[in-house]
């Protein structure tokens, strides 16, 4: 099965390419202005899309890289009449100006009918990639998390860890501010934000010096969704989802603009039911002659329920033309149940069975969130001369209670002994302060120079609070309980220079400071560390056009990943009797120096070089503690990686669109794990594609999938994985509506497996959960209003304090 689905999977065509031109022209409107209206670049024997923009402030409009051949372009705006050029020509490597395109009004009582232009899946600029995720069937029913995992470089293991392109530490923001939770409730989070909350997944693995340094990997900015038009305008959407369990979603959001106001909301509410099954198999070996000397095999039955709810508010206010001040407040509630019914099976070295420990395991846990962001924009005069600014407050609190009952017999199935259990409060609560200022300095050539400053603050209490029931009293466990706090000052200032030194020649160099101040104390035990530091983050662009057909990049960049703040806190988390996971206050952040060398043609093929170096890398290991096996963090080893990928996103036929991504990456590892010198090296690949497939006008189909062949991640070693999903799309209601049927996993091929064998430590996982599902949805689009500009928003000021926040 797995043969068909990676054959599938390798679909691909390369379309035949020609020498590439430019296209532009300017959309004439006698009654407001065409700012915001979609551009199509038509083909004129069949009339399928090649390219979309969007006009600019002047209504107009240009498509680069255009092979020879016939076109025509058509606009599409609210309110307006769909407008088309003639058909015209184009020689290779040719520059032509259309002549003004005219909109005329529709009737007034045609004002509310919405005309949406399809969107390519994926879009390449010079320092991003972009995924427009309603551009995707099978995105229907999915979560963010699930997105993410099918986004072109991105891969999420089986805790919800992010990496881009083989490598962790990805910083993740959504609407380039903060995200609400980081490491393993990031994940949560993602779980519980539906596909139809989001708008597009922006992919920088070297970003410029105007982001915070963190991020080993890269930076993720999901951006949710903001209607820009005049008046009144918004969506529902419905959708429920069944797997063994069912699943539902919820969302609004509505958008209002009159005057110099901008009012807009969401709401959203997400339902899920869901199992999973753990096994584990471990062999005790002895420390001195690395004997087996007891087995034990276990197995977890685990049942989770949870609801969230989302909501997010702000306003935009336009001082003058060139002023606009804004807020923003949003909030994030969720509460979620677990149960696990596990079941151990201890045998000694011989394989002969000698007890056996059954373990109920009940945790209720609750997550808020309110954050409040003040933001301020103006230009100073008609050159582009910017200021901005944000201010941003961001508190969280969480509340964890654990109950875990062990009973235990004999091989026989007879009591060995009194029960015991153990109780379990984990509080946690942090708060963030943040504010930032940038300028931006056009100049001539298309050239800028950008400058800013940052500050945050951050403090986080953590009070983990154990206790056990001995003869039907409360007994206080002081070896398990811990109070930790820790307190954080990070301040940064950057330069950005961009200079083009001809129309082929470009380049962009970069400089950031940041200088960090960490405080964390422990109160039960009274240990203390403080650690000040400051450290220079270069950044370097070259951009080099070869010719229309062809681009040369070159990016360089140092980055920083510091610890999540939870994984600096050494309280203990039990998933059962024998496992467990625990912080680690003694960790140090970890640097990294990444260089990518890229090709692209036409930008349709772009093939990519990178090579990094990462010193202390944060990695999450597995340790022996007699009988116990617990997880934590640790600075454990240089890394060198390289890799090559390639993403093609072209046209195969009018009717299908091929999109379709491989990377493959060496990599080299060496350190110490428990004591232990762990030295080794691997190769890996990873893929993922979406074919796409106009049946008719209103009806679309879609298949896509990943696979990712076996390897070490970290010190694990996983098997090979992937997943095969299909899905079909049907606009409905004068194209108002849309309904979608999705099946996910269609053959249930997501699955985890993996071995770890280092030191004393010898164990087998196998892990699969909900994971194939069937999602019908609806979505109802509503709009009386004309499409405005998009305005410019620099985004918040605590994206990197907010991602760093939990994960062990």
């Amino acid at each position: 099965m797995r043969m068909h689905m990676l054959f599938i999977l390798l679909l691909s065509s390369f379309t035949a390419f020609s020498q590439a031109g430019t296209i532009s022209g300017r959309i004439s409107d006698k009654i407001t202005g065409a700012a915001g209206a979609t551009v199509s670049l038509l083909r004129a024997r069949d009339s399928a899309v090649v390219k979309l923009t969007v006009a600019a402030k002047e209504g107009t409009y240009t498509f680069d890289n255009i092979a020879e051949g016939q076109y025509l372009v058509s606009v599409t705006a609210t309110a307006y009449q769909k407008a088309y050029s003639r058909v015209f020509s184009l020689s290779a490597g040719q520059s032509i100006t259309l002549l003004p395109i005219e909109l005329v009004a529709l009737p007034k009582t045609m004002t509310a009918v919405t005309v949406t232009a399809k969107k390519p899946l994926v879009e390449h600029r010079a320092d991003r990639t972009i995924v427009n995720v309603d551009a995707s069937v099978t995105n229907v029913g999915a979560n963010a998390l699930e997105v993410l995992e099918k986004s072109p470089g991105i891969s999420v293991d089986k805790d919800g860890n992010i990496s881009l392109r083989g490598k962790e530490g990805v910083m993740v923001l959504i609407d380039g501010r903060p995200t609400q939770l980081g490491g393993t409730d990031l994940a949560n989070m993602l779980r519980s934000m539906n596909a139809t909350q989001l708008d597009q997944v922006e992919i920088m693995t070297n970003p410029p010096a105007k982001y915070d340094a963190a991020g080993n990997a890269g930076i993720i900015n999901i951006k949710t969704k903001k209607n820009r038009s005049w008046g009144s305008n918004g969506a529902l959407s419905l959708g429920y989802t069944q797997g063994r369990y069912p699943k539902t979603n919820e969302s609004f959001n509505y958008n209002y603009r009159q005057g110099k106001t901008n009012f807009f909301t969401n709401i959203s509410h997400d339902y899920r039911k869901n199992f999973q099954l753990l096994t584990i198999q471990r062999s005790l070996r002895s420390n001195s002659t690395a004997h087996p000397e007891s087995y034990f095999d276990q197995r977890a039955d685990m049942l989770r329920e949870g609801n969230s709810w989302q909501a997010k508010a702000g306003v935009d206010y336009f001082v003058n033309k060139r002023t606009t001040v804004g807020m923003v407040l949003s909030g994030y509630y969720s509460t979620n149940t677990a149960d696990n019914q596990s079941r151990t099976f201890i045998s000694s070295a011989s394989r002969e069975l000698q007890g056996i420990t059954r373990s109920t395991f009940d945790n209720a846990a609750s997550w808020r969130n309110f954050s409040g962001n003040l933001n301020f924009r103006t230009l100073l005069d008609t050159t582009g001369r910017e200021w901005s600014a944000d201010l941003d407050y961001i508190t969280y609190g969480s509340r964890n209670n654990q109950f875990m009952v062990n009973s235990y017999y004999t091989a026989s199935g007879a009591v060995s002994g009194a029960a015991d259990s153990l109780q379990g409060s984990l509080p946690q609560d942090i708060a963030i302060y943040s504010g930032r200022i940038d300028y931006l300095h056009p100049l001539r050539n298309n050239s800028r120079f950008e400058a800013g400053i940052k500050s945050s603050i951050v403090r986080t209490d953590n009070n983990a609070w154990y206790d056990s029931i001995q003869n039907g009293n409360i007994v206080h466990d002081v070896y398990r309980s811990n109070h930790f706090i820790y307190e954080e000052n990070i301040n940064a200032a950057y330069v950005n220079m961009n200079y083009s030194f001809t129309k082929k020649f470009s380049a962009q160099m970069g400089l950031r400071m940041e200088n960090t101040n960490a405080k964390g104390n422990q109160l039960t035990t009274g240990q203390q560390f403080d650690r000040h530091y400051t450290q220079l983050f270069p950044t370097a662009y070259l951009q080099y056009k070869v010719s229309d057909h062809h681009q040369l990049n070159m990016n360089f960049g140092r980055r920083i990943r510091r610890p999540n703040y939870e994984s600096l806190n050494p309280f203990i988390r039990f998933i059962d009797r024998y496992t467990y996971s625990q912080g680690n206050p003694d960790l140090l952040p970890q640097f990294s120096n990444n260089i990518e060398l890229s090709h692209s043609f036409r930008n349709q093929v772009t093939t990519s070089l990178n090579y990094s170096i990462t010193h202390d890398i944060l990695q999450q290991v597995i340790e022996q503690n007699g009988q116990e096996t617990f997880t934590r963090q640790a600075n454990i080893a240089s890394l060198e990686q390289a890799g090559i990928s390639v993403h093609v996103n072209a046209p195969v036929t009018k009717w299908w669109t091929n999109n379709f991504f491989v990377n493959a990456y060496t990599f080299r590892y060496s350190g110490v794990v428990s004591n232990t010198p762990v030295r080794f090296s691997d190769s890996r690949i990873s893929m993922n594609t979406t074919q796409q497939f106009q049946v008719s006008k209103t009806l679309s189909a879609e298949l896509s999938g990943f696979y990712r062949t076996g390897g070490i991640e970290g010190v694990i070693r996983i098997k090979s994985m992937g997943a095969l999903s299909a899905g079909l799309s049907q606009q409905v209601l004068k194209n108002r509506g849309n309904i979608r049927l999705t099946v996910r996993d269609v053959f249930y091929t997501q699955v985890f497996d993996a071995t770890i064998r280092y030191g004393n430590v010898d164990a087998m996982i196998r892990e699969s959960r909900d994971s194939r599902t069937v999602n019908l949805a609806f979505t109802w689009r509503f709009s009386k209003g004309k499409m405005a500009a998009p305005k410019k928003k620099a985004g918040g000021s605590a994206a990197d304090e907010q991602n760093r926040i939990g994960g062990f």
